[in-house]
C-alpha cells in the first residue's frame, strides 16, 4: 500500500490531492513539520522531520515522503509524475510526447514559479518595506509567469496538456495556490483565476481542503 508521510498543511497536500483523484487505498501518516514545535526532540513530541524515525525515511527532512512497495521517493512533485504514470488514467501522460510536457511544466512550477509564489505566501502584503519591495518583485515575476501560462491554456482548450485536466494542471495549481492571496494578480489574469477555480472545484481538492481544515483542530 501507499504511504503518504506528512501533514496537509504541508506540500503533502499535493500528493494527497492526487491519490484522491486516482481513487488509491493509501496511509498517510502525519508527519509535522520541526518549527512548529517548541522542541521537536523532546520525549514524547509528535512525529515531526527532526525525528529520526522519518530522517530513516527522508535522510533531507522533508515532507512529503512516501512509500510504495519498497521504493521510496521525497519531493512533492516528482511523487504526483510518478504516482500518476505509475496508475494511469486520464490524469497521466498518453504518450511520450505528454509525458514530456507534463515533465516540462512540472519542473517549470517548481523553478520558475514556485519561488516567487511562495514569498506572497509567507508575506501577504508585507509588514515592512523590505517585506514590501520583496512582495512587489514576486507579483512581478508571477505576473510574468502567468502571461505564459494564459497562453498555454487558451491553446490547449483550459488544459496546459492534452485539452484535459492531467497531473500538470493539479501540480501547476498547487504552486500557484500559494499566491492566491494576492487578489489584484488574479484579477489582472482571468483565465488563469477561472482555470485555478475549476481545478480547486474538484471534488478530490475539495476533500482533501476539508480535511486540511480540521488537522490541527
Amino acid at each position: 500500500m501507499l504511504t503518504i508521510y506528512g501533514v496537509l498543511r504541508s506540500r503533502a497536500s499535493r500528493t494527497d490531492w492526487l491519490a484522491r483523484e486516482l481513487g488509491l487505498a493509501y496511509e498517510r501518516v502525519p508527519v509535522i513539520q520541526a518549527y512548529r514545535l517548541p522542541d521537536p526532540h523532546a520525549p514524547g513530541a509528535p512525529l515531526n522531520t527532526a525525528s529520526p524515525a522519518f530522517r530513516a525515511i527522508n535522510p533531507h527532512g522533508r515532507i512529503p515522503a512516501v512509500t510504495d512497495g519498497d521504493l521510496t521517493l521525497c519531493e512533492s512533485l516528482a511523487i504526483n509524475l510518478y504516482l500518476a504514470k505509475r496508475h494511469g488514467g486520464p490524469l497521466a501522460p498518453a504518450d511520450l510526447r505528454e509525458d514530456g510536457l507534463m515533465t516540462m511544466w512540472t519542473l517549470w512550477a517548481t523553478t520558475e514559479c514556485e519561488p516567487h509564489t511562495l514569498p506572497i505566501l509567507l508575506h501577504g502584503e508585507g509588514t515592512s518595506a523590505r517585506d514590501r519591495a520583496a512582495v512587489a518583485e514576486a507579483v512581478e515575476a508571477v505576473g510574468g509567469a502567468f502571461a505564459v501560462l494564459e497562453a498555454a491554456l487558451g491553446e490547449g482548450g483550459g488544459h496546459v496538456v492534452g485539452g484535459r485536466f492531467t497531473v500538470a494542471d493539479l501540480n501547476l495549481a498547487e504552486v500557484f495556490r500559494f499566491a492566491q492571496g494576492h487578489a489584484a494578480l488574479f484579477a489582472a489574469h482571468p483565465a488563469v483565476a477561472r482555470w485555478l477555480a475549476a481545478c480547486q472545484e474538484r471534488p478530490a481538492f475539495r476533500a482533501m481542503m476539508a480535511e486540511r481544515a480540521r488537522e490541527f483542530d
